[in-house]
C-alpha cells in the first residue's frame, strides 16, 4: 500500500505542475485518443498510443536513437494533454486527452493502417523496431525547471537552423531557440508549387489578378517583397498585392511546405519554390536522424535541439 502511494505522489512533485492541483490517479489511468478519421473515442495504453505516433510522425528508416528522441518528445506532449487539457480536443470530443487530427494534436496510425502501408514483412520489422525505441525510454519526458515543455517538433528545417519560437508564434520559450542544425539533405530539401493568381488572390485577399503580368514583372515591381526576415532566414512579414501577412499565413493560406521561399513570376501564376518542411521551431526529425547517424544519443539530440531541458523519469 505504501509503494502505490508513493510513487504517484513523487511523480507529481516531479512536474511541480502550476495550474492547479492534479489527481494522484491522473498519471496512472490510459489515455483517451480521439480518432478524428473514425469518430471514435479510443481508450488507450499510453505506451501503446506512443508507438502509433512514432510510426505516423517519423520514417521508421531512421535511427533508433532519432526514434527514440521521438518517442520522448511524443510522450512529454500527451502527458502534458493528459495534466493541461487543449480545448481545441474537447471540441472534438469532451473526455478526449488528444486526437488523431496532426493540425490540433499529433499524428497517429493504427496497426491496420501500417500493414497496408508497409506490407506484412516490412510492418514486423519496422514495428518491432518503433516498439523497441518506445520500450527503452518508457517513462521518459522532457522538462524545462521542473515543467514539462512543449516539445514541438518538425520534419526538416532544410538544413541550415531551426527558429526562435517567438519569431514564428505569439510567444518565446527559453527551450524553443534557435540552434545550428545539420546540412541534412532530405526530400523536402526543396519543393515547388505553381499557383494561379486567382488562387492566390481568394486565400490571401490580395488583387495580383488584376495586375498586369508587366508590372508584376517590372524591375521595380514591389507588389511582392519581404518586410521582414527571422534571424534564421526564413519570411516573417511579406507584402503580397496590397496584404501585410505573416510568412506563417502564407505558408498556411497557400499550403506551402515552409515560410522559407523564394517565388517567379509567371502569365497567369506564381511559382513557390520552398525549403524544408514545416514550421521549424524545436526538433528537426531529419536533423535528428543526422545526429544519430553521427553516434549521438537521444539525450544529445534532445538536448541539442530543445535548450536548457533535462530528461526525466515519471
Amino acid at each position: 500500500m505504501i509503494i502505490v502511494i508513493i510513487i504517484p505522489l513523487c511523480t507529481l512533485l516531479l512536474l511541480d505542475m502550476k495550474r492547479g492541483e492534479v489527481d494522484i490517479e491522473t498519471l496512472e489511468r490510459p489515455i483517451n485518443v480521439f480518432n478524428h478519421e473514425t469518430n471514435q473515442l479510443m481508450v488507450m495504453d499510453l505506451e501503446e498510443y506512443i508507438v502509433g505516433v512514432v510510426a505516423a510522425e517519423m520514417p521508421a528508416s531512421f535511427e533508433l536513437e532519432a526514434l527514440k528522441a521521438q518517442a520522448i518528445a511524443a510522450r512529454t506532449y500527451a502527458y502534458k494533454r493528459v495534466l493541461e487539457p487543449d480545448q481545441r480536443v474537447k471540441e472534438f470530443h469532451p473526455q478526449a486527452h488528444i486526437v488523431t487530427n496532426p493540425s490540433v494534436s499529433q499524428a497517429w496510425v493504427s496497426p491496420e493502417d501500417l500493414k497496408k502501408k508497409w506490407g506484412l514483412w516490412e510492418y514486423r520489422k519496422y514495428k518491432n523496431k518503433i516498439e523497441k525505441a518506445v520500450k527503452e525510454t518508457k517513462g521518459l519526458i522532457i522538462t524545462y525547471q521542473g515543467q514539462l515543455i512543449d516539445p514541438v517538433y518538425h520534419a526538416s528545417c532544410g538544413g541550415g537552423k531551426t527558429e526562435d519560437s517567438g519569431e514564428v508564434w505569439k510567444y518565446s520559450y527559453p527551450y524553443l531557440t534557435s540552434v545550428q542544425c545539420t546540412q541534412h539533405q532530405d526530400r523536402h530539401i526543396h519543393d515547388t508549387k505553381t499557383i494561379p493568381y486567382k488562387n492566390i488572390d481568394a486565400a490571401l485577399g490580395s488583387n495580383l489578378e488584376a495586375i498586369p503580368v508587366s508590372s508584376l514583372k517590372g524591375q521595380t515591381a514591389n507588389y511582392i517583397r519581404v518586410l521582414e526576415a527571422t534571424r534564421a532566414g526564413r519570411i516573417k512579414t511579406i507584402n503580397i498585392g496590397g496584404q501585410i501577412l505573416s510568412g506563417q499565413e502564407v505558408r498556411t493560406k497557400l499550403g506551402l511546405k515552409s515560410t522559407w521561399f523564394k517565388w517567379q513570376i509567371n502569365e497567369d501564376s506564381i511559382t513557390f519554390t520552398t525549403r524544408g518542411y514545416g514550421h521549424a521551431v524545436g526538433m528537426c526529425q531529419y536533423g535528428a536522424n543526422d545526429l544519430a547517424a553521427q553516434g549521438k544519443t537521444f539525450t544529445e539530440i534532445l538536448k541539442h535541439y530543445y535548450q536548457g531541458v533535462e530528461i526525466e523519469e515519471i
